[in-house]
């Protein structure tokens, strides 16, 4: 476990400022309870100060996890969120698209955000932007990337895709042997 390097530091927040934007301070600048990002086996951890000083009396191959996996770097140095970002993703988010219950099976089952499914979405949303999709119900279901911005989205066909998937909390039972590896 070790703090991040400026490149992977920059790596990570630009990842993070597509779905949050300037809101990236509040999981820097949090003065009730200090967090802070650590690598571990190439995965990006966001760890509570006080846990990570424990940690360092643990050893690096009996350490498998600590705090919250915001994602990892791929072997050519790029950084890929994973679902398990999704609560400060949600939290934070900077756009948001809402899809209707007839659509959020067809989500979780790894499809892209179809142009029927959506019930709202967040207006002046650009193309190619980061965007959190929730239930009806503000249940967050996952992140993804706008395919059109919002006004080209109202004028879309019905099956036409708003926003194309990267993740979703059904990765947890399709992937569950090679997620956590």
């Amino acid at each position: 476990m070790r703090p991040l390097t400026e490149d992977e530091t920059k790596t990570v927040f630009e990842k993070l400022a597509n779905y949050i934007g300037r809101n990236i301070t509040h999981l820097i600048n949090r003065p009730d309870d200090p967090h802070c990002f650590r690598l571990q086996k190439d995965r990006v951890y966001y760890v509570r100060e006080s846990v990570m000083r424990f940690a360092t009396s643990v050893g690096r191959p009996e350490l498998m996890s600590l705090g919250i996996c915001l994602g990892k770097f791929t072997k050519t140095g790029k950084f890929r969120l994973h679902i398990t970002s999704l609560e400060f993703l949600a939290q934070y988010a900077r756009y948001k698209i809402w899809i209707k219950s007839n659509g959020e099976m067809s989500y979780l089952y790894g499809n892209n955000v179809l142009k029927a499914h959506v019930g709202k979405m967040s207006d002046d949303i650009p193309e190619h932007s980061g965007v959190v999709v929730f239930a009806m119900n503000d249940i967050p279901m996952g992140f993804g990337v706008t395919a059109k911005s919002t006004a080209d989205a109202r004028r879309l066909d019905p099956t036409g895709v708003v926003a194309f998937r990267q993740s979703d909390i059904g990765e947890y039972l399709r992937e569950e042997d090679t997620l956590f590896t």
